[in-house]
C-alpha cells in the first residue's frame, strides 16, 4: 500500500523516526490492513453460506466465488478511503464495510442475494477474527522470522566464542570464571523456550452473533447446527481457533496469553541489552566503527553502544503496553462495553516497538568485536576467583576448615596473583600430586563443562 505520510509530521516514532524499520507492519495493523481483514472474512463468510447451502443461495453460482474473492485480493487504498467516507455517515466502521460490499455485489449484478452478506452477524463476529487473523500473520511473516534471526546469531556468537574464558561476575564482583560462549547460549535456551510457548497458545476468534448464541441464525434456520458450521468456517477457512462459549465479543484471554509471552521475550532481550552493554563498559567488546557516525557531539573518541540502549528503551514501552493490554482486554462489562475496540485499534503499537528493538539489537550484534586481551587482564588480575576450586579439593582430600583457610587467605586488601597462590600452595600440608592438581588451576582454565 502507497503512504503519503510525511515522516516528519508524525505525532509517533513508529511512523516517523522508525518508519523505516515498521513500515512492512502497515500490512497488518494499519487502518487499510483492517478493513482488508474484515472484507475476507465478510466475503468468505458469504461463500460459506452457500456452500452450506442456505435455501436462498442454492442459485448462486460458484462461477461467481473468484469474482467475489477479487474484491478483497485487489482492494485498493482508493476502496478503503471509500469505506471511510461511508464510515462518516454510518459512525460505523463494519457496518461500512458491509456497505462497500452490497455496492460490489449491485455491480456484478449479484444484487438478488446481497442482503445475505453480514447475515445474522453481529460487528464483532468480524472483528473478533479480522484482528486475530491479522495478529496470526503479523506474528508468523515478521515477529517469528526477526526472533528467529536474533536466536540463530547468539547461537553463531556462542559458537565462535566457546573457547573464550572469561571472569563471571555475580552481585557484580568477581566470580568463578566461565565462558563468554556459554553466557550467550544463556540467551538462546531462554529465548527458544519462550518461543515455543508463545507458541502453544491458539490464535483465538469470536464467532456466534449478537451475545454468542447464534440467536439470530437459530431463529431463521433452526433446522441447520449453526455451532459446528462456525467451527469449521473458523477452523477451515479463517485458520483460527473458535471459542465457544462467549458474550459479544471474544474474552481475549488467549491473546492476552500471547501478549504476556511477548512481554517474556522482550524481558528477555532487555537483560540480554543491559548485558552486552556492560561487557562494552568493561571493555570486553569492542564496536566497529561506521565512517561518518559520531558517537557524541562533544567528544570525539567516542562510540556508545546505541542499539542496545535504544533496544532497551523500547522494549521498555512495548512491554508497558502489553501489560496494559493483557490486562484490559479480557475484563469486559456483561456481554459487552466498547473498552475493548479502542485499545484493540492499538496492538501494533507495542508489536512496532519490538520490532524496532530487534532490529536494534541485531544491527548492534554486527558491531561487536572481542576485545580478548581485556578480557585476558581482568582474568589474571583476578586470581583470587579460584579459591572456590582450592578450597572444594581440600574438602575432598579432609583438609581441616578449608573454606575458613581460603577465606583467610583472599579476604585482604592485599592483590592475589599467580606466585601468591602457588606460594599459599606450596605451604599447604598436603601431598606433592594433590599440590600438583592444585597448582594447575589458573582462571582461564576453570571453566566447569
Amino acid at each position: 500500500m502507497s503512504e503519503n505520510l510525511n515522516p516528519l509530521l508524525s505525532v509517533s516514532p513508529i511512523d516517523g523516526r522508525y518508519r523505516a524499520q515498521t513500515q512492512e507492519l502497515s500490512d497488518y495493523f494499519s487502518e487499510y490492513a483492517l478493513i482488508k481483514y474484515r472484507l475476507f472474512v465478510e466475503v468468505e463468510y458469504f461463500i460459506a453460506l452457500c456452500e452450506l447451502p442456505l435455501p436462498q443461495l442454492k442459485d448462486f453460482g460458484k462461477k461467481n466465488f473468484g469474482k467475489l474473492r477479487n474484491i478483497y485480493i485487489n482492494f485498493s487504498q482508493k476502496d478503503a478511503e471509500k469505506i471511510k467516507k461511508t464510515e462518516a455517515i454510518t459512525n460505523h466502521d463494519v457496518k461500512a464495510v458491509e456497505y462497500f460490499l452490497k455496492e460490489r455485489f449491485d455491480t456484478l449484478k449479484l444484487s438478488k442475494h446481497k442482503e445475505f452478506i453480514h447475515f445474522g452477524l453481529t460487528s464483532q463476529d468480524i472483528n473478533n477474527t479480522a484482528v486475530p487473523m491479522l495478529f496470526k500473520d503479523s506474528v508468523n511473516l515478521v515477529y517469528l522470522p526477526v526472533i528467529d534471526k536474533i536466536i540463530n546469531d547468539l547461537r553463531r556468537m556462542s559458537q565462535d566464542w566457546s573457547e573464550i574464558s572469561m571472569l563471571a561476575r555475580t552481585h557484580g564482583q568477581p566470580a568463578s570464571p566461565t565462558r563468554l560462549g556459554k553466557e550467550f547460549l544463556v540467551f538462546v535456551e531462554r529465548m527458544e523456550m519462550q518461543r515455543k510457548l508463545l507458541l502453544i497458545v491458539p490464535f483465538s476468534a469470536k464467532f456466534g452473533g449478537a451475545t454468542g448464541n447464534f440467536n439470530a441464525h437459530h431463529v431463521a434456520y433452526p433446522v441447520i447446527n449453526w455451532t459446528k458450521f462456525a467451527n469449521q468456517f473458523v477452523k477451515n477457512k479463517l485458520g483460527l481457533h473458535r471459542s465457544k462459549y462467549t458474550t459479544q465479543i471474544e474474552h481475549y484471554d488467549n491473546l492476552a496469553a500471547q501478549f504476556d509471552a511477548m512481554k517474556r521475550i522482550n524481558t528477555i532481550l532487555i537483560d540480554l541489552s543491559r548485558d552486552i552493554w556492560m561487557y562494552v563498559s568493561m571493555n570486553y567488546f569492542k564496536q566497529r566503527i561506521k565512517k561518518g557516525e559520531v558517537g557524541s557531539s562533544a567528544m570525539p573518541h567516542k562510540v556508545n553502544p546505541i542499539d542496545f540502549e535504544n533496544a532497551e528503551g523500547n522494549l521498555g514501552m512495548a512491554n508497558a503496553l502489553f501489560e496494559h493490554l493483557s490486562a484490559k482486554l479480557p475484563v469486559s462489562r456483561l456481554q459487552r462495553d466498547l473498552t475493548d475496540s479502542t485499545v484493540l485499534r492499538n496492538i501494533g503499537v507495542p508489536f512496532a516497538h519490538s520490532l524496532i528493538s530487534f532490529k536494534s539489537i541485531l544491527k548492534g550484534f554486527g558491531k561487536l568485536i572481542v576485545n580478548q586481551e581485556a578480557i585476558n587482564n581482568d582474568l589474571d588480575d583476578n586470581w583470587a576467583v579460584v579459591a572456590e576450586a582450592i578450597q572444594t579439593i581440600l574438602r575432598r582430600e579432609g583438609y581441616p576448615k578449608p573454606y575458613e583457610t581460603l577465606k583467610k587467605l583472599t579476604r585482604t586488601n592485599t592483590k592475589l596473583g599467580k606466585k601468591e597462590i602457588a606460594f599459599f600452595v606450596d605451604s599447604l600440608k598436603m601431598n606433592k600430586k594433590v599440590k600438583a592438581e592444585i597448582n594447575r588451576i589458573t582462571p582461564f582454565n576453570y571453566t566447569g563443562v
